[in-house]
């Protein structure tokens, strides 16, 4: 792939909010998962980890956890990825918690950009509240989950959002 195919690769990229009826083939999982356990991680310690949901029940809560959004039961499967805080802070102390969260951030976005290498479309989802998630999925105290992928075959939207000049986001030197 050159520069060219990858900026387009990443540009077809979209955020999807309707999906049809379906789960995740079990080859797509291990596609996915192979591709998270391949991103880069503070001292390989992986402090990621993930729970695959295709139960209609527990997507359900997942969405009244997430303020309702209809898309992660509609999508027939979510990845809930979570930071492992006991990972990371065995070498890290303290520190570990953010590099645990960064973990999960990487190995999500690299689980995204594998659905989309598939075919497959996500929507990261972000707000929702924590300690229901923690309670509809029984996390252990020291797995924080820090986003929801709701993941299937999408229905692409009409229009794709603005974005923002990529230099309105650098600041060279000082800022």
């Amino acid at each position: 792939m050159d520069l060219s195919e990858f900026q387009n690769f990443l540009a077809a990229r979209y955020s999807v909010r309707e999906y049809e009826p379906g789960c995740l083939t079990e080859e797509e999982k291990d596609y996915l998962l192979q591709a998270a356990a391949s991103a880069p991680s503070a001292g390989n310690l992986e402090a990621w980890d993930l729970v695959i949901v295709t139960d209609a029940g527990q997507l359900e809560l997942l969405g009244d956890a997430a303020g309702n959004q209809h898309q992660i039961p509609d999508a027939g499967s979510a990845l809930v990825v979570c930071a492992n805080y006991i990972r990371s802070m065995s070498r890290y102390a303290d520190r570990g918690i953010l590099f645990a969260v960064q973990d999960a951030t990487i190995a999500a976005t690299y689980m995204m950009l594998a659905a989309h290498a598939l075919r497959l479309h996500t929507c990261w989802i972000g707000a929702f509240d924590e300690e229901e998630v923690k309670g509809a999925l029984d996390l252990p105290p020291h797995i924080r989950p820090v986003a929801i992928l709701s993941i299937g075959r999408g229905m692409p939207p009409e229009s794709h959002p603005e974005r923002m000049d990529p230099e309105g986001h650098v600041h060279y030197d000082i800022w």
